[in-house]
């Protein structure tokens, strides 16, 4: 079950403005990402369910997380049916998100009270999300849609919040045009958790780029 409620993970995600989001089949690196992520301030973490073994390193996550840090929030990525989430949730998602919006799984997660961000593509999208309880959308493939669509969806719907994933990159210039566009928070994977040529991360760099994109989102949510 979620250690954290779906109003703590809203705060949590208002209050950093990152979600780092990361793969990975082996649990000992999936825990050194999360170590690094942390050790950078984040404090909201995504992992998606794109492996073979994705159950059993996401179950290790959520222990280990739930008893080193109690006060991070981890969720699940790439959920696409109501018997995941179930299953994820029971495993300990504070959270769940999906590449789509589906009916299905916002009933599943209302009636669990678990935060559900939903991947939304048009104003009609993000409309019935909200009816059906989702406080935040994600804006997904957002290299896509660009910040002009936040800023454009902002207009009519001010009360919307959107968390961009897929075109977020972690420089000042690129933050700069999500932030000032309205979003709420931007979602980061391979741009902020890289590997080398082998495959390997490099857990320091990781840290410090995590610590550098939460100092500029801090920044321009004080401009």
């Amino acid at each position: 079950m979620a250690k954290l409620s779906r109003l703590e993970v809203y705060n949590l995600m208002g209050a950093t403005g990152l979600v780092p989001l990361f793969s990975h089949s082996d649990t000992g690196v999936s825990k050194k990402i999360i170590d690094a992520c942390h050790r950078g301030g984040a404090r909201v973490i995504e992992f998606t369910a794109r492996e073979y073994n994705a159950h059993m390193v996401f179950q290790e996550m959520s222990d280990y997380i739930r008893n080193k840090y109690p006060e991070m929030a981890i969720g699940i990525g790439s959920i696409t049916d109501a018997a995941s989430a179930s299953t994820y949730i029971q495993l300990g998602a504070d959270f769940i998100v999906t590449p789509v919006f589906r009916e299905d799984i916002a009933i599943v997660c209302n009636r669990r009270k678990v935060a559900f961000f939903p991947g939304c593509g048009s104003l009609t999208e993000i409309a019935k999300a909200e009816e059906y309880g989702c406080e935040i959308v994600k804006l997904f493939p957002g290299a896509v849609y660009g910040p002009e669509f936040i800023k454009a969806i902002k207009g009519p719907q001010p009360w919307t919040s959107i968390m961009p994933t897929g075109g977020v990159s972690p420089t000042k210039e690129s933050l700069k045009k999500w932030f000032e566009a309205g979003c709420i928070c931007v979602g980061m994977g391979s741009q902020l958790i890289k590997q080398d040529a082998s495959g390997d991360f490099d857990y320091d760099k990781i840290e410090n780029s995590t610590k550098e994109c939460l100092k500029i989102i801090k920044q321009l949510n004080a401009a």
